[in-house]
């Protein structure tokens, strides 16, 4: 398998960005990433999705679209639809709807920051996800990077600290994201999720002091989502696309905070007597399954069963780990970072089934 970084969830001046498509393919191309994600608000741009190049560097630019009910007050229920193909907007108002609309069309839905709480300092107001009876939607997006500095703004002085102390911001998904993950889990079907950046490079100025508020290319060297592929990408953008729609697809994918050191070698596999297993596949129980966890980097290492802690590892890179016991198999990687335990590495689960 290959393993690509891909950042996705993000928004330009189509929508409320302060950015262009080539501003952010850019940005990507500094930052060492293989393919982007633009997700504008309500509207499908087309046209833009294509290979972008520096040199002998390129980036995958895709297309999807974050969709919202706009006369909904107060916001809540954003999906981030990709793979689609065309414009769904006019079904937004019941999520259900939309998502049926989605899977006809073949796309991808992601319930968009699952966990989003208000900022009333700023007027910001909680836009969560709140209709979980819907179906078939792909994944949720466990880790959103912006949602976590609007967590932050408590005070006036606590939000322009970590605007300009960016880095001190990100811990970890919030742990309510967490716990409904391993909720919807234990219902028994995949839902894969992701980490998004939710850029939008917001210009700000305090006095005399201009700047760009988390730029396109700090989040691109952030929370990111590395997808494994059964083959290369080839630079041909219709076969690179459908690899990338298809490890999202099948949640052979992790969620890594590349701050703090590249998450770039994680790897999380299982072996039993169906043969093996990546992130986001199943495998029997029968006759005992072998999971292994390489990292790449000592850290403080977690293996959870069904929501629940089953073993811990530290200053380890490799962990193993037998069972027969049937469930499902997600790790969590902490380390730290600027004087703070944060989160490093969420994997997709392993299903054991039994």
């Amino acid at each position: 398998m290959h393993e690509l970084i891909i950042n996705l969830h993000m928004h330009t001046m189509y929508s409320d960005g302060h950015g262009t498509h080539a501003e952010i393919a850019q940005a990507a191309l500094r930052a060492g990433l293989d393919a982007v994600i633009v997700t504008d608000h309500n509207i499908l741009v087309s046209g833009l999705s294509d290979y972008y190049q520096d040199g002998d560097r390129r980036v995958l630019l895709l297309v999807g679209e974050e969709i919202h009910d706009r006369a909904r007050d107060p916001q809540k229920n954003h999906l981030l639809v990709v793979g689609a193909g065309r414009e769904l907007i006019q079904l937004a108002e019941e999520p259900q709807r939309l998502l049926d609309g989605i899977r006809d069309a073949g796309g991808l839905a992601f319930i968009a920051h699952p966990v989003d709480p208000p900022a009333p300092v700023f007027g910001e107001p909680d836009i969560s996800w709140v209709d979980w009876e819907v179906q078939d939607y792909t994944g949720l997006e466990l880790w959103n990077a912006m949602s976590e500095f609007k967590s932050h703004m408590k005070s006036r002085a606590r939000a322009i600290f970590y605007a300009f102390n960016p880095k001190q911001v990100a811990r970890g998904p919030f742990p309510e994201a967490l716990r409904k993950w391993d909720e919807l889990l234990a219902k028994g079907r995949p839902v894969v999720a992701i980490g998004g950046s939710d850029a939008h490079a917001f210009p700000a100025h305090l006095g005399p002091l201009r700047r760009t508020l988390f730029p396109y290319e700090f989040h691109f060297r952030s929370v990111n989502t590395h997808l494994f592929t059964p083959e290369p990408l080839n630079g041909e953008a219709t076969n690179d696309r459908r690899l990338i729609l298809e490890a999202l697809r099948l949640g052979h994918a992790f969620v890594g905070y590349d701050l703090p050191a590249p998450t770039r070698g994680f790897r999380y596999t299982a072996q039993g007597k169906d043969g093996s297993a990546w992130m986001g596949d199943e495998l029997s129980a029968q006759n005992g399954v072998t999971l292994q966890i390489h990292l790449p980097r000592r850290a403080e290492c977690h293996l959870l069963k069904d929501g629940k802690i089953v073993k811990t590892w530290r200053k380890r890179e490799i962990c193993t780990y037998i069972t027969a016991e049937a469930g499902v198999y997600r790790v969590e990687v902490y380390i730290q970072y600027l004087g703070r335990r944060r989160g490093w590495i969420f994997s997709n689960p392993i299903y054991v089934r039994g």
